[in-house]
This record gives structure tokens, sequence and C-alpha cells, in this order.
């Protein structure tokens, strides 16, 4: 794979739609998977082998990574394709397994502690990526999204999904409403909700979590943040945009302790009043505030009484307080309640607000600032991996049939959807003409040869 030096680091539109052989050796052979199969070949025992896990294992990521809609899709190719057989290792076409045992195959992948294995081989990628790339995860957002699943019809086999944690797939609705409340779309499926949290700049995840459709995607950001905080170095994270249904006081309250800004847009629940005073004895009670934490001041010389937005200057770290300014002092205009407010201050008027006065209404990026605009506009690189983890690699198709066998597949797509970002990001830049092919910092650091316990 050779891109050119000046598309992204992550260069997603530079994926091979029919990889070549030489591709997929790359791609199996970057998966850190050996403690994986260590523990599937110790749970299968000195039972039947006739099918080995490791041939298994790398069929399923086949058919994920060449888009096969089914696994009797890539079984087919593998039919007709001796070099790819023997790159899976398959010697003969005897030896080629069949989907019921791929099925199957799934179903155990998803019990523990398979599961808990295949989410290590997660946070393995993402953490040599996280110490790979410096900026990864500097910026990140989060968002939900449905996918489809189909349960299984032994009751008693539901049971045991259950009893292990597992969620059975159950009917989800979400409406999308205009600016005056009104729906104005609905969609409804059938099957789970796949939280993702994501680096901006680069569309790579770096934490995921699967949940039933009744879970609120607040409900979910903690332990999104909790995993990408794992896999990335301390203090990598600085922002998280989300949505409004992330706008809970639990959510800022995990944000604000960890030391991460929120950029996340509020829900409208002040039915009544559209603004009120500042909280606390010690503003002047012409300043007032929005639902969405935007100060204002009031002219009350001028009749009626004109409104004006606060100047906002800044975020003082050490104080965790944001410092307002009198408008007029700040843009240079003449105001009518200069001298009532002012009293002869050459800067003005100026308030600070402690951020805990209220996380959700006064973070730390005001909500009408354009820095919280263009970090919130981050916010589509989440849509775009969900439909690359759909479209691409059949997240979405509801072929999958159990809890088991769905939080499998869906662990293993997100691992081929890391261990592409790896290829990408350690791929030969070139200039020109391929003889001036080079490796950068990130894809030097990335080809060097992983620890031995990398995903232990």
């Amino acid at each position: 794979m050779q891109i050119h030096a000046a598309a992204p680091l992550f260069a997603w539109g530079e994926l091979e739609d029919c990889p070549t052989l030489q591709t997929l050796r790359d791609f199996l052979d970057t998966v850190p998977d050996q403690p994986l199969l260590d523990g599937l070949r110790a749970a299968r025992g000195k039972g039947r082998d006739d099918y080995p896990v490791a041939v298994l294992w790398r069929v399923v990521l086949l058919t994920i990574a060449l888009r096969h809609t089914s696994f009797h899709a890539c079984l087919a190719e593998l039919h007709r394709n001796p070099s790819l057989c023997r790159l899976v290792g398959i010697a003969t076409a005897a030896d080629i397994p069949n989907d019921w045992n791929l099925s199957r195959f799934l179903e155990v992948l998803g019990q523990q502690p398979h599961q808990t294995a295949l989410r290590a081989l997660f946070d393995a990628l993402a953490t040599r990526l996280g110490q790979a790339v410096p900026d990864l995860g500097r910026h990140t957002a989060g968002d939900a999204t449905a996918l489809n699943a189909r349960p299984k019809r032994n009751a008693k086999a539901a049971l045991k999904e259950c009893r292990q944690g597992l969620p059975q797939p159950s009917g989800g609705k979400k409406e999308y409403t205009d600016e005056e409340g009104k729906v104005v779309k609905v969609v409804e499926w059938f099957g789970y909700k796949l939280h993702l949290l994501v680096d901006v700049h680069h569309e790579v995840a770096l934490a995921y979590d699967i949940s039933a459709t009744a879970v609120g995607d607040n409900e979910r950001v903690e332990a999104l943040v909790e995993q990408a905080q794992a896999n990335l170095p301390a203090g990598r994270i600085k922002t998280l945009a989300y949505d409004k249904a992330a706008d809970d006081s639990k959510v800022h309250e995990c944000l604000h302790a960890r030391g991460i800004k929120p950029v996340i847009h509020n829900r409208r629940q002040w039915q009544q009043e559209p603004e009120r005073p500042l909280p606390g004895e010690r503003y002047p009670l012409q300043l007032v505030h929005d639902e969405a934490g935007t100060v204002y001041c009031y002219d009350t010389v001028s009749e009626p009484p004109v409104r004006h937005r606060m100047a906002f200057v800044g975020y003082e770290k050490d104080r965790q307080a944001l410092k307002y300014r009198c408008p007029a002092r700040h843009e240079d205009w003449d105001c009518p309640s200069d001298h009532k407010c002012n009293q002869g201050k050459s800067y003005g008027l100026q308030a600070r607000l402690p951020c805990e006065l209220d996380l959700r209404r006064f973070p730390p990026i005001p909500r009408a600032t354009k820095e919280f605009e263009r970090l919130y506009r981050g916010r589509t690189a989440v849509e775009r991996v969900n439909a690359r983890l759909k479209i691409f690699w059949g997240a979405d198709d509801g072929n999958v049939t159990g809890a088991r066998r769905f939080h499998a597949f869906v662990g293993a797509v997100l691992v081929v959807h890391l261990v592409f970002a790896t290829l990408l990001a350690k791929a030969p830049r070139w200039e020109g003409t391929l003889g001036q092919t080079r490796l950068g910092k990130v894809a030097e650091a990335l080809r060097q040869p992983l620890p031995a316990n990398a995903a232990s």
C-alpha cells in the first residue's frame, strides 16, 4: 500500500477496494491476537481440532476485511483462491471450514473470557496508535448508532446469554425534532446500540460499547471515557463533543473530574422563562444567562431596556472560572449604561463565573463562542466512522443471530477498523515518483515489534 505524502496520516479514502495478498498478509500480521488464540485453544482442550481456532479467526477477519456479505461468500472465495487459503493456514480444499463452523466459533468468541480478550485486543491496537501518534485522542467526539440484529429462537439459549450479562436485541426508536420541538423524522430498528468515542481529526475509534436500545446515550459516556483514557497516554484527551443526548449533570461531572472540556449542546427544558439572573448574590442584577449558559447584560438606562451579550474573555484554569467583560468596553462602542455599570473602571464591568455553579450551564468552553462551534463540527467524524463500520465492514447487516455472536462480530469489526488504521499510518509515503518513497516517524514507530505482553 503506497500513499502520497500529501494525504492524511489515516487516509481512509486510500483503502484498496480489492486488497492484494500482500496487503492481507500485512493485515493478519498486524493483529496482536496471540493471547486471544491461546485462550481459545485452552478452552477447546483435547477435543476435535478439524478446524484450528487460528483458521476460524482469520476467516472471520477476512470476511470483514474483504467486505463479504456473509461467511458463505468468503468461504466460496477460499474454494476458488488457493493462494488466499495458504495465507490463512489452509492446506487443501478439504480443510476449508463450513459456515456453521464459523457460526459456532462466533458463539464461543462471544463468551467469557474470550469476549474480554477480544476487547483487550482492540485496546492493545488503540494503545499502540496512541503511543505512536502524538495528537491522537486530543479532541474526541462520541455518538450512538443503531445496529440491526436478530434474537435466538431458543428461549433457554437466550436466557444463558442474559445471565452472562448480554442484553437481547430489542426494538428501538429515535425521533428527530425541529427547533420548535415538532417531530420531523422517526427511525425505528430492532437490535442494539453501538456507542463510539473517536478521534475527531483522524477518525479512529478509541472506545466502544454495545448496549440495549433502551439505554440512553448519556448512560454510557463515562464507560467510553474510562476506556479511551486507559488506551491513551495520561492527560491526552482535552475535549469531548457530543449531541444534546449527553447533556446530563452526571456526564458533566464525570468530564469535569477527569479534566476534559465538554462540547455538548444543551437540552431545552425551560418552558416559561427564557433567562434567569446569574446564581449568587455578588453579581449585578442586570446580568442574566439563558438556558445554554450565555451571559447577557441589560442597558437599563434605555427605554425599553436593551440586552447585549457579554464579551467572553477566557477561561481561567487555575480558578476554573469563566471571565466575562462589558461588551461596550471590549468592542469599543458607546453604551448609555456605561457610567452606571462601570463607575469609572477603565477595564469595565467584569464577572467571573466558577464552572461549579452549574457545570451544565457554564462549561469551560461556552456554547456561544466560535471555538465551541468549531469543535462541535468535529462530531461529524463519528458519523463517518459509523458509516465505515456499517457500509464497508457490515456491522449493520443484521445477519448475526444471538447476543453472543453479535457482540463477537461487532468486536471483530472494531478490530478490523483499528488494524486498517495501523496499516494506513505505517504505510510508506511517496512524493513525485515511487523512487522517493520514505517512512514517517509514525510509520517507523508502528513498525517496531510489539512487546510480548502487548495484548495481555
